[in-house]
């Protein structure tokens, strides 16, 4: 078994952005400029988004961060979004989900300039993915490409089987899969909530992506012997180990399932990291005029 070591391949594609940022405005681009949006406090979008500051400043990017509190309007936030869109400074615009009830998500991630969808959430970036034509690819998804590749792990004719089907996450890591070229090319089945025989159909799996987000839900019953593991949840747990009072758990119960793989992802460690990354070269990209000139 072998470790899909997320913190060795965000440390090495950090030093790589950090390189293409340096030459791009040495040659006379502007500093690129991430802007991130958090309504509310929850924990967990506290700390991503801390962490997102933090890697801009770790590879020259510019970020902004504005904050709402949790009584805003959605009006109110589609109006700074409508300004922050007309803002030519700012190349990527994010805003932190999950958002109170009271504000419709779709109408938040459909007023972001598609110029500027960094996480690839609007409906045209994955139109424009699912048909195979240049977009911004979601975070996650685009995280896990990057770990395959950098793994040289093979995906042409293998069956990849995904667990969650959501819009970040499920199903478009299942497009992307299956789609021509490297990584791509596998056979992809893509189960949820009323899947039959769940566990029949994971054990048939080269390569197992979990994304449903219910701890340690999968395990080792129900993983192929050598079988590639990427766990890709992560819940916030109380702790009374830890300084903290939490810890981060995986969908994938690690010390059963580790045993029987070929390779797998930590969490933490994992999958999380490579997402903020993804998220770095998103805006470097649009900075570059690359996706959309």
């Amino acid at each position: 078994m072998q470790l899909l070591d997320g913190k060795k391949l965000t440390a090495e594609m950090k030093q790589e952005i950090a390189s293409e940022v340096a030459a791009f405005k040495a040659a006379g681009g502007k500093t690129p400029h991430l802007a991130a949006i958090l309504v509310g406090h929850d924990g967990g979008s506290e700390t991503y988004v801390a962490g997102k500051v933090k890697a801009c400043a770790e590879v020259g990017i510019k970020s902004t961060l504005v904050r709402f509190e949790e009584q805003v309007t959605e009006k109110e936030l589609l109006l700074k979004i409508a300004a922050m869109n007309d803002d030519a400074d700012i190349d990527g615009l994010i805003v932190q989900l999950p958002l109170p009830p009271h504000i419709a998500e779709r109408h938040v991630i459909e007023a972001i300039d598609i110029r500027k969808d960094v996480d690839g959430f609007h409906p045209m970036n994955i139109g424009r993915m699912v048909i195979g034509i240049p977009s911004y690819l979601s975070a996650t998804p685009a995280g896990i490409l990057e770990i395959l590749k950098r793994y040289n792990i093979p995906t042409a004719g293998k069956s990849c089987v995904v667990v969650g089907r959501s819009n970040i996450v499920g199903k478009p890591v299942s497009i992307l899969l299956s789609r021509k070229g490297y990584p791509g090319d596998a056979t992809v089945t893509l189960c949820h909530s009323r899947t039959v025989n769940l566990k029949d159909i994971t054990r048939q799996a080269d390569i197992l992506i979990a994304a449903m987000g219910k701890p340690e839900f999968i395990r080792a019953d129900m993983v192929k012997e050598g079988a590639v593991v990427i766990d890709v949840g992560i819940t916030r747990m109380k702790s009374e180990v830890t300084k903290s009072g939490w810890k981060l758990i995986g969908d994938v119960k690690f010390d059963e399932v580790a045993p029987h793989c070929s390779y797998i992802t930590p969490v933490p460690g994992g999958v999380g990291l490579l997402t903020v990354v993804a998220l770095l070269k998103n805006t470097l990209l649009s900075a570059k005029k690359t996706i959309y000139p």
